[in-house]
């Protein structure tokens, strides 16, 4: 990042080391430095957004660092998912963990020039696009407001949400001639309001990241398979389960932390004007970069471990053919 120019990043979407010492990795040894969020907060346009995700044990320490570099904490996404087993201790006391169940990822920004339209109309950024990650469609067709909780879509998360009818109201022909924002107070006196038509689960209001067996491994054909490190409880291969006779399945993406590719092309979405240069400080095996790639933004990702960049090169050369060796750093 040091040789790259000031302000020429209009988002920083990430999945930086947890400092968890993560099966004995020397990288997940700690969350990364203020220093590297100075440098992330030096690049970035002013009003740019970063994405990172952290562990539910260090996102203190994750949070403060941005904020010490000089970033606006601007609020959470808790990142629900139904798979992971706890790394727990058990006896005739019981156990010493919770099953794993979420990830917090911190909304930062750096701060504004002036206003945010000032700095919308002078930079691009400042600004959630709320209009194309509305929560089933665009929120100007019927979509609901964006949340600050997705989930992945397990029958695990959906049968923790109530059923739950249609609630926010079309307000069009009545005080505010208008859909409901579906939020808090919207709805004002307009109980006469017609409520929306559909039912089912309450998860349906929060955005679902589905993620595929064949995401990690597109591109990867030519690729050794291995199931050496994988054992995230995000990956979809879990070391930590303890159902009998459970086998790793072997990958040829064996990084221990992909994200799914849904996941990430919406927060690229959400923090990414259009067009937009969205960098990846922590590429590992790449699925910011494809994500960004899919989405029609430009992408800069920086990997330290040979084996993950050119995994990473090839996951993202598959959704764009036409990628230049040396393109990835």
């Amino acid at each position: 990042m040091r040789g790259m120019a000031d302000g020429s990043i209009d988002a920083i979407v990430t999945d930086p080391p947890y400092g968890l010492s993560f099966m004995g990795k020397r990288w997940d040894y700690d969350v990364p430095s203020t220093e590297i969020w100075t440098e992330c907060m030096r690049v970035l346009k002013p009003g740019g957004h970063l994405l990172a995700f952290a562990g539910t044990r260090t996102q203190h320490r994750m949070a403060v660092r941005i904020e010490d570099a000089g970033f606006e904490i601007r609020d959470m996404i808790a990142w629900v998912y139904g798979s992971g087993f706890p790394k727990s201790h058990n006896g005739p006391w019981g156990g010493t963990a919770l099953k794993p169940a979420l990830e917090p990822i911190t909304v930062a920004r750096k701060p504004l020039a002036g206003t945010v339209e000032a700095n919308w109309r002078e930079h691009g950024t400042g600004a959630l696009n709320t209009e194309d990650c509305g929560i089933g469609a665009k929120f100007s067709e019927g979509g609901r407001w964006p949340a600050n909780l997705i989930h992945d879509g397990s029958d695990e998360v959906l049968e923790a949400f109530p059923l739950s009818p249609g609630q926010q109201g079309d307000l069009r022909g009545h005080s505010r001639d208008r859909m409901s924002r579906g939020i808090y107070g919207d709805m004002g006196a307009a109980r006469d309001a017609i409520a929306r038509a559909d039912g089912g689960s309450a998860a349906r209001f929060f955005y679902c990241a589905k993620a595929t067996n064949a995401d990690r491994d597109a591109g990867l054909e030519g690729f050794n398979k291995s199931a050496a490190g994988m054992a995230s409880n995000t990956s979809g291969q879990h070391l930590t389960r303890r159902d009998e006779g459970y086998q790793v399945a072997t990958r040829a993406n064996h990084h221990p932390t992909v994200k799914p590719t849904d996941l990430m092309r919406y927060l690229c979405r959400l923090v990414t004007p259009a067009g937009g240069l969205v960098l990846d400080p922590f590429m590992g095996s790449g699925s910011t970069g494809k994500a960004a790639v899919l989405e029609g933004f430009q992408f800069i990702g920086i990997e330290l471990d040979p084996d993950y960049a050119a995994i990473a090169e090839a996951r993202i050369r598959a959704v764009q053919p036409g990628l230049a060796l040396g393109d990835i750093a």
